[in-house]
């Protein structure tokens, strides 16, 4: 919805992660860059986040996984949103992730993975291209 107001992103940290600094220097820079982010903290299940993605409108969703879960919880998320007829919100996703489990997140429908040390920028940039695609 970037062309009828603000790109509307969540950020999530699905899982049991504990450490949520990256996610929320993102949510932060989004913010800063003009668009709508909805936090959603710890701990939340894939139920969860796509829910609060339907429920905000988000053109996007920003998953942060740091616990090595990113297969599961990546795939489990683009299932629910898929069945409840979401597939349309882009799904990007950072954290400690091996570069060899990228290219099956990406065929799997991850549309960009970011790790440790990607700029902000590069992050905001890629964002408001690819937002709802």
């Amino acid at each position: 919805m970037g062309a009828s107001g603000p790109i509307r992103v969540v950020v999530a940290k699905p899982g049991l992660d504990g450490h949520d600094r990256g996610a929320k220097v993102i949510a932060r820079a989004l913010r800063d860059a003009g668009m709508e982010v909805i936090y959603t903290g710890l701990h939340q299940t894939p139920e969860q986040i796509v829910d609060t993605a339907i429920q905000e409108d988000a053109d996007a969703i920003g998953l942060s996984v740091l616990s090595g879960a990113h297969n599961t919880l990546f795939a489990r998320v683009l299932d629910l949103l898929r069945e409840r007829d979401a597939a349309d919100i882009t799904v990007f996703g950072g954290g400690i992730i091996p570069e060899s489990d990228i290219p099956p997140l990406k065929a799997a429908g991850v549309a960009a993975i970011f790790t440790p040390g990607a700029p902000t920028d590069e992050i905001i940039t890629w964002v408001r291209a690819h937002a709802r695609a």
